[in-house]
């Protein structure tokens, strides 16, 4: 893909400290640290490398990531390697992506308790899974998926949800047998949406009981447990919504669909537009009139207000496994689910591991085509001291 006109970059550049002046109320050094990598990413700021052709033998210098996880620019490396490892692990069967979402109602609240009600989330969607299909009313079967976070809407409001892809199936209770799903949608929809609002309500009193939530602000009379439960209640008197999709693909067709989700951050440098008198604007896409591509036009500093909403709390894990795909079960319940469905697990090759750990350490000669490798490791000193010298203009 080529590389876009604008990026985030160039929007955090152009307000500067400026911007960080005019936000001392709400941001904080978190906010300022993730800024501060944008701008550097990929200059000479970072340090970088001396790569060589090994066709050619053509040179360039090529500058360091800064490998933040909110980065536009470095996602794409990251996704490669977790896509590669996952390979051998995709089963012979279809798959089907679930997503459970938030009501817009606890939208402050999450920004405001980001770890606690994002575990939440994460627990309630896959206790919900795991529970309606170990029913024997609706599939009887033990099952594994894994769930990717996103908080974003597409005009980067706050709009917690989680993307669940799961095997269309699962293991019999005595793991002798593989169950394959009897519905059209994996399972019912309003099932899977009534257990969910029950679950993470239930989870989010238990957590208000424990003092684990933080009201400031407009939300501080939430504080006071009679106010809180006011509250929560007509959240109970609306359905939350659940989206499922037929089941799809098999192991192939499901990797590049999991290139769409996960290492996604909150808007691609692809989906910026123009940067003018202090305006940006970005391409968003209208799922409520069949997904149709509209653009939309904010002020600088509300743009990166709205990017910034999305910064996760530190260490925190945004894809996480479940059930039989769990870490401390995966190893011996997914062979079994490969024998099951008359498949073998293949190990990967010696050539797949090279090529998931060199996937974002390779690229083209510009050239000839042929791969560039890295000959030299420059600090910012010394590309600094590469660099032509500065030509003064004549008086």
């Amino acid at each position: 893909m080529s590389r876009p006109p604008l990026e985030v970059a160039d929007l955090v550049r152009a307000a500067g400290d400026a911007f960080i002046e005019r936000s001392r109320r709400w941001i904080s050094w978190k906010h300022v640290k993730v800024l501060l990598a944008i701008a550097r990413c990929r200059t000479a700021a970072l340090g970088g490398h001396l790569d060589e052709c090994t066709r050619c033998g053509h040179r360039a210098i090529s500058f360091n990531s800064c490998r933040n996880r909110h980065c536009p620019k470095c996602q794409a490396g990251a996704r490669d390697r977790w896509l590669a490892a996952r390979q051998k692990e995709l089963l012979p069967t279809r798959y089907v992506h679930v997503v459970f979402t938030l009501p817009r109602e606890l939208a402050p609240l999450a920004l405001q308790n980001k770890k606690v009600i994002y575990d939440l989330l994460f627990r309630a969607s896959a206790e919900t899974l795991l529970e309606v299909a170990r029913d024997p009313k609706h599939l009887g079967a033990e099952i594994g998926f894994f769930s990717v976070l996103h908080t974003w809407s597409q005009k980067l409001e706050l709009h917690p949800h989680v993307h669940c892809v799961v095997p269309a199936g699962g293991l019999s209770p005595d793991h002798r047998h593989w169950i394959k799903t009897r519905y059209a949608f994996f399972l019912p929809v309003k099932v899977l949406s009534r257990v969910f609002r029950g679950k993470f309500v239930a989870a989010l009193k238990r957590a208000f009981r424990d003092g684990q939530l933080q009201f400031h602000g407009d939300l501080a009379p939430l504080a006071q447990p009679k106010t809180f439960s006011s509250w929560l209640r007509p959240l109970f008197r609306k359905d939350w919504v659940v989206y499922s999709k037929r089941p799809f693909g098999g192991p192939q067709h499901v990797l590049h669909y999991l290139g769409r989700y996960t290492h996604r951050v909150a808007i691609s440098n692809h989906r910026l537009i123009s940067f003018a008198d202090g305006k940006v604007t970005f391409r968003w896409r209208d799922s409520a009139h069949n997904n149709e591509q509209k653009l939309i036009t904010l002020s600088l500093d509300e743009f990166l207000r709205r990017f910034l909403l999305h910064l996760l709390p530190e260490g925190f894990v945004r894809i996480r496994n479940f059930g039989f795909l769990a870490n401390r079960k995966r190893a011996t319940t997914l062979p079994l689910c490969f024998q099951l469905l008359g498949s073998a697990a293949t190990p990967p090759t010696e050539q797949d591991r090279s090529g998931a750990n060199n996937a974002s350490d390779l690229w083209r000669c510009p050239k000839c085509g042929g791969p560039m490798i890295i000959v030299e490791r420059l600090t910012a000193a010394e590309i600094q001291l590469r660099s032509p010298p500065v030509l003064t203009a004549a008086a």
